[in-house]
């Protein structure tokens, strides 16, 4: 499953509210309920009651209306507005993006399609390639303009396109960019758009980079002219040198087409300044909020990735009865926040860096982590104005706003060489992040997992200054995972199931998972217990709307998550008197005493008949091991006859290996007792996938 994700925004305060703050803070209220009124005398009065009515309304209504009027043209000296944080993903407010190429003078716009902000990452370093080439880019999130203007590019001067765009499920756009993806199948006049592609992919999924393919083809077929050929990023392998890779293509390709020529290597040029803040409200600095201040304090529906919902864990337990691996089962509260999921959806977490390696890295740059700062975009016309909500402290945006923990890649090791004060390391950062030295980069930097925290420790004399640190580190994304109930049985809470991640990397280093770790202090202490926040992403991974359809559920481990509340569901309907058909499963874990999750539940389903076949293998517990595919192979006859009484079959687990082994048995599987050449074989399996029979939710 591909973490998703990326997009932040502030809610600005509204007018009205800045208006009523100026009525009770500036106004004697008096001043709008009584007006002086003429002295009386034995003579007829010179105004009437009527009279004096109307005089009071007029004047009160010009009072109110001149207030109004000055709270939406209000002076910041007229009106205290509440500090804010320009949208960080939001391009101006112009969705033209040809009319902002035009007003800043730029020529190449980088568009980027991103779950998990890999691709965004990608798009921000080829716009600031640009300067070497006497261009000027700028990444431009496609979501937030009018794509329908690459028919107008002909109007910028040397001007092309670059698409980074990754491949998310089963070769799906990212959420980002699908609204592109369907304005792609329509037809448009392309002529004038020069343009070049990088996918962003993974090899073990079966639509290894379907959109960076699909885009690629599309707009050469709509008239586009291609400047070199499409890149393919392979996140099972090293996406990074895939990128380095394909970018010392593309440049070249640019220079020849253009007739230009490189201006030299830029020096380290920062895309934000440094502003420091010696005396400020507190109230006004973010705190770890994803986007709007004060969010996760003063809760407001809806709950999405902007604005996440601070749940309640109420269960966090062990579901290993021994071993030496841990596997949680974790419940979050979910009532009175108008929250719906449904089976099969996954629940995204935000999780918090280990406060030990902050205070290890804070120790190692000499770092006051509680100086409160910001990062202002040099280009008044970004679309980003700071890199993450700010103002904050480093320790908020080392703990809540950038990822510590993964391995860095070549352009945050380039951009802080200067900064070694001993020769040696400066040689050493400079070879290993040059063209030539990928190989010696992945084996030790990727393959080591070294963190910008060891990276820190291994060359002493490298001391980067901490806020141009956070300004290179990319951002700490939400973690996703696929929700294990369903809400037709436990409608206020949504259960996740979580293996943590604890191993020693090849320099026998230990390597921490940042969110199962962190999910793992949540234990609850009492009626509230500690809060999370999460929000729910929706998944097309659906039982079917007819509960007597028969269903193959095949989840090994953590895979069985989404079908615990598929089963759940099957229960439900069971328990309602409806008819339910054929619930198969088949699943599996090392050994059945140590790691057997929800052992009681699944054999208490299979005992009541709403799981009418439960197929569990143990691979370590006998000499051979057993695994899903096994079972699977064994149970042929019953699969092939399932499949033929409409089945729809469902694969959850590990894409790499788990994922691949069961497809080949299914396609042996059809292939023997469907009497079918291999090449019939592959077209039914392509057929059940195309009718929405066959899904997978998998991850690498």
């Amino acid at each position: 499953m591909n973490c998703t994700g990326n997009l932040t925004i502030v809610e600005l305060e509204g007018p009205a509210t800045c208006y009523n703050k100026a009525i009770m803070t500036d106004m004697d209220p008096d001043e709008t309920q009584s007006v002086p009124l003429p002295t009386a005398t034995e003579e007829e009065p010179f105004l009437g009651l009527t009279d004096i009515f109307l005089v009071c309304m007029i004047l009160g209504l010009t009072i109110y209306w001149w207030f109004f009027r000055d709270s939406k043209s209000a002076t910041p000296q007229q009106l205290v507005k509440p500090l804010t944080v320009v949208p960080l993903s939001t391009a101006s407010r112009d969705p033209s993006f040809i009319n902002r190429m035009k007003k800043t003078k730029k020529n190449v716009a980088v568009f980027y399609g991103s779950q998990t902000g890999t691709a965004e990452e990608f798009a921000g370093r080829l716009a600031r390639d640009c300067i070497r080439y006497g261009m000027k880019g700028f990444a431009v999130d496609p979501e937030e303009c009018e794509m329908d203007e690459l028919t107008r590019m002909g109007e910028v001067e040397n001007s092309f396109a670059l698409f980074c765009l990754a491949t998310y499920g089963e070769g799906d756009p990212t959420d980002n960019a699908q609204e592109f993806f369907d304005w792609l199948q329509e037809d448009h006049d392309l002529s004038e758009l020069r343009y070049a592609v990088f996918g962003l992919g993974n090899k073990t999924y079966e639509h290894f980079n379907a959109m960076g393919i699909f885009v690629d083809k599309r707009l050469e077929e709509l008239g586009a002219v291609r400047l070199c050929k499409a890149g393919m990023g392979d996140d099972d392998a090293n996406i990074e040198e895939d990128f380095v890779t394909w970018r010392e293509t593309l440049w070249p390709a640019v220079c020849e087409h253009f007739g230009i020529e490189s201006v030299g290597e830029e020096g380290v040029m920062r895309q934000y300044t440094l502003e420091t803040h010696e005396d400020i409200n507190q109230n006004e600095i973010f705190t770890g909020e994803p986007t709007r201040l004060n969010s996760l304090t003063q809760q407001k529906p809806p709950y999405d990735a902007k604005n996440p919902y601070m749940s309640s864990v109420k269960v966090n337990r062990e579901l290993h009865k021994g071993g030496d691996r841990s596997c949680m089962h974790i419940e979050f509260d979910i009532s009175g926040s108008r929250i719906r999921y449904e089976a099969g959806d996954h629940v995204a977490v935000y999780p918090t860096n280990d406060p030990a390696m902050v205070e290890e890295i804070a120790h190692l740059l000499n770092v006051n982590l509680d100086d409160v700062f910001t990062l202002n975009n040099v280009d008044d016309e970004a679309a980003k104005k700071h890199p993450f909500p700010c103002p904050t402290t480093y320790r908020t945006a080392l703990l809540h706003y950038v990822d510590i923990t993964h391995p860095p890649r070549t352009n945050v090791l380039h951009d802080i060489i200067d900064y070694a004060s001993d020769p040696k390391d400066r040689e050493f950062l400079t070879r290993i992040t040059a063209s030539a030295g990928k190989k010696e980069f992945a084996e030790w930097v990727t393959d080591s997992r070294r963190d910008i925290l060891q990276i820190l420790k291994d060359l002493p004399s490298l001391k980067p200054p901490v806020d141009h640190l956070c300004e290179l580190l990319p951002r700490l994304h939400a973690r996703y995972y696929s929700i294990s109930s369903s809400p037709k049985e436990h409608p206020e809470r949504i259960h996740i199931t979580a293996v943590l991640v604890d191993y020693h990397s090849k320099l026998n280093r230990r390597i921490k998972g940042v969110a199962t770790n962190w999910l793992a202090t949540k234990i609850p202490n009492g009626p509230d217990g500690p809060r999370v926040p999460i929000y729910v992403r929706k998944s097309p991974f659906r039982l079917p709307f007819k509960t007597t359809t028969p269903v193959i559920m095949i989840g090994p481990g953590t895979g069985l998550a989404p079908f615990r509340g598929f089963i759940q569901e099957r229960h439900h309907a069971k328990t309602e008197g409806k008819p339910i058909g054929d619930t198969v499963l088949f699943s599996g874990c090392r050994k059945k005493l140590e790691d057997y999750i929800y052992q009681e539940e699944l054999e208490g389903y299979e005992r009541d008949g709403t799981l009418s076949q439960l197929n569990m293998a143990f691979s370590r517990d006998q000499a051979q091991k057993v695994y899903v595919q096994h079972l699977l192979k064994q149970q042929s006859e019953s699969v092939w006859n399932l499949l033929n009484d409409g089945a729809h079959l469902y694969v959850c687990g590990d894409a790499r290996h788990m994922a691949h082994d069961v497809d080949m048995v299914l396609h042996d599987i059809v292939e023997a007792r469907g009497n079918m050449t291999q090449t019939q074989a592959k077209d039914f399996i392509k057929g059940l996938r195309n009718k929405g029979r066959y899904a997978c939710d998998v991850w690498s």
